[in-house]
C-alpha cells in the first residue's frame, strides 16, 4: 500500500492506494489531513451586476475568458460590427463586435474582469 498527500482546490487529503492483484483499478480511501491547513483561497472575481432597468440589445460573451480591453464608453454611438471589447480566451484575443448599431446604454465589465459564456457584456439601445 502506498500513501500520498494530495491537495485538491486548496484542501489536503491523505490518500492510501492499494494495488489489487493484476487489475489496474486502484482502491483509494480519502480522509482530510488534519495536520495541513490550506491557505485561504483568493476570493473569486465578483461578476458585474447587470445594469438596472436598461433595455436594449444585449451583447453577450461567446465563451468564458478575461476582458483585456473595453473600447467604448457609455453614451458612445456604435455601428454594427464595430469592436466593443477584447476578450482573451484560451490564450487568443477575440474581438467582440456590436451586433446592432446604436448608443451604448450600459457596460457591465471592465478591463481585467473574468466572464462566463452568455454573460451580458454591453447593452446597446
Amino acid at each position: 500500500m502506498k500513501r500520498f498527500n494530495i491537495t485538491v482546490n486548496g484542501k489536503a487529503y491523505d490518500v492510501a492506494v492499494e494495488e489489487i492483484g493484476g487489475t489496474s483499478a486502484p482502491v483509494a480511501a480519502a480522509a482530510p489531513a488534519p495536520a495541513v491547513a490550506p491557505a485561504a483561497a483568493p476570493a473569486p472575481a465578483a461578476a458585474p451586476a447587470p445594469a438596472a432597468n436598461v433595455e436594449g440589445t444585449k451583447v453577450t460573451a461567446p465563451m468564458p475568458g478575461n476582458i483585456l480591453n473595453v473600447k467604448v464608453n457609455v453614451g458612445d454611438e456604435v455601428s454594427e460590427g464595430q469592436v466593443l471589447l477584447v476578450l482573451e480566451a484560451m490564450k487568443m484575443e477575440n474581438d467582440i463586435p456590436a451586433t446592432v448599431g446604436g448608443k451604448v446604454a450600459a457596460i457591465n465589465v471592465k478591463k481585467g474582469d473574468t466572464v462566463n459564456s452568455n454573460d451580458v457584456l454591453v447593452v446597446i439601445q
